[in-house]
């Protein structure tokens, strides 16, 4: 069994000082980092290394479907707008042709043991589309057995139905992830999300009817219009569904970055002040409905699979977020999708035209990644372990890299004690652990690490976002 870790302590002052620029680390090495020296031949070997392993992982399959019918003006996601459903379906025969081309690559024993449906908005395609597509995976990839299958999809609730969601369960999806961010209507006008209380409920009892184990809500801190009022609101009526899970972003405004945040005018944006609060609403009011603290804006309910795997140990963090599969590889397919297979990440190209062209070329797309030295595994696990469970052992990342810990970060060690003098982090008889002031920083914690970060963060300030 892990160490139950504390539940987050909300400190104004320390998070004010602390709210820098730095990475999400959905990854380690960040993506920032992968270069077009690494392609289609590159992943080949990897690929191929992975098979010949003592016991090869299984995998996990993520699938980009980038299409949303209108724009939501805070977002950041790689997504093309259109209500043309015939770039569905082209979008699909390109997919199919991906798919037929990566699985060779892995040995068919490999069972496929998490499958993710992402946007865009992948409720964008239609049931019986989607049950093509997985139709697909099925004949190309061996899939577990279902009682052990992750079987996940993002869906924005104004465009499916009670009666999608039993076709979608029927297919074998048993996790479903709906878009709510606020159900202020002054927030959603501000961001062009237009979105109401009764249809978004109606989503999640129609998921719970058709069996799926878990219902996730997302929503955001930080939009333009947002008062703490307004979100305790939203808090309410979300704790009163129930659903398993609950992720709380903080809105990263990068409108050099994502145009459709042009839109989106300053002076409507709350200020530090208000964010804070509205950070702190969301904390105690989570924490008071029974909710766990996961780590990154990730909250569950004690009996859900995150909150087991934390208690356990074993949980795990990647591009699709938290998760339960910690020893799988994985394969994404569509635009923009990363794959993370064996000692090496890859991405295809990030605008549809480009992953066509390669398609068509009869190429794997890939546009860029990185192959992992010995220092990037071993710094990604000690990373790994900080955003996934707020502590490290140094004797047992001692003895899986043969390093002296001590000797090998010297040069973390004196990040480390300001930050223990600042109360973010406690020294222990074999290492140190987040304090509860501190879990709301472990990206802060994490960065002391990184051996990738620029001198000056801020002048990053269009690749990271702000850590609060």
């Amino acid at each position: 069994m892990g160490i139950v870790s504390p539940s987050p302590l909300f400190d104004a002052d320390l998070l004010r000082r602390y709210d820098t620029l730095g990475p999400r680390y959905t990854s380690y090495p960040t993506a920032p980092q992968f270069s077009d020296r690494f392609g289609a031949k590159e992943l080949r070997e990897h690929a191929s290394a992975t098979n010949r392993r003592e016991h090869p992982r299984p995998l996990s399959l993520y699938v980009h479907v980038p299409f949303c019918t209108s724009p939501c003006f805070y977002c950041g996601c790689n997504r093309v707008i259109t209500r043309d459903k015939a770039r569905g379906e082209l979008y699909l025969d390109y997919l199919y042709r991906e798919i037929a081309r990566m699985a060779p690559l892995f040995d068919s024993g490999r069972p496929v043991v998490q499958l993710h449906f992402g946007g865009g908005t992948p409720n964008f395609l239609t049931p019986a589309q989607i049950a093509d597509c997985v139709a697909e995976l099925r004949s190309q990839f061996s899939f577990a057995a279902a009682a052990t299958m992750d079987f996940s999809i993002e869906l924005d609730p104004r465009f499916v139905t009670p009666a999608d969601i039993g076709e979608l369960a029927r297919i074998g999806f048993n996790r479903a992830s709906l878009g709510v961010q606020d159900f202020d209507p002054v927030v959603q006008k501000a961001v062009n999300r237009l979105q109401g209380i009764d249809e978004t409920l109606a989503i999640i009892a129609a998921c719970r009817e058709h069996g799926m184990r878990s219902v996730n809500i997302d929503l955001i801190y930080g939009l333009p219009r947002q008062t703490r009022e307004g979100f305790a609101r939203t808090l309410d009526i979300v704790v009163g569904a129930r659903p398993d899970r609950i992720a709380v972003y903080s809105y990263a405004h990068l409108p050099r970055l994502f145009k459709p945040q042009q839109r989106i005018a300053p002076e409507d944006l709350p200020d530090a002040e208000t964010k804070l609060a509205l950070l702190q609403c969301a904390i105690e009011r989570l924490g008071a409905a029974g909710y766990v603290y996961i780590g990154m804006d990730h909250f569950a309910l004690p009996g859900d699979e995150l909150a087991r795997a934390q208690a356990r140990g074993d949980l795990h963090r990647n591009f699709m977020g938290y998760t339960t599969h910690a020893e799988s590889d994985l394969v994404g397919f569509g635009v923009s999708a990363i794959s993370h297979v064996g000692d090496s990440f890859s991405q295809n190209p990030r605008d549809i035209p480009g992953w066509e062209r390669a398609i068509d070329d009869g190429r794997l797309p890939v546009w860029r990644g990185m192959p992992l030295d010995r220092d990037d595994v071993l710094r990604a696990e000690v990373i790994q372990e900080l955003m996934c469970h707020g502590r490290l052992d140094y004797a047992r990342i001692g003895n899986r890299f043969g390093i002296d810990f001590a000797t090998y970060f010297a040069d973390a060690l004196p990040r480390l004690q300001a930050l223990a003098e600042d109360g973010l982090l406690a020294f222990t008889r074999v290492g140190f652990q987040a304090t509860p002031k501190g879990r709301l920083l472990l990206r802060v914690i994490a960065m002391c690490f990184d051996r990738y970060l620029p001198p000056a963060m801020e002048a990053d300030a269009t690749r990271f976002s702000r850590t609060i």
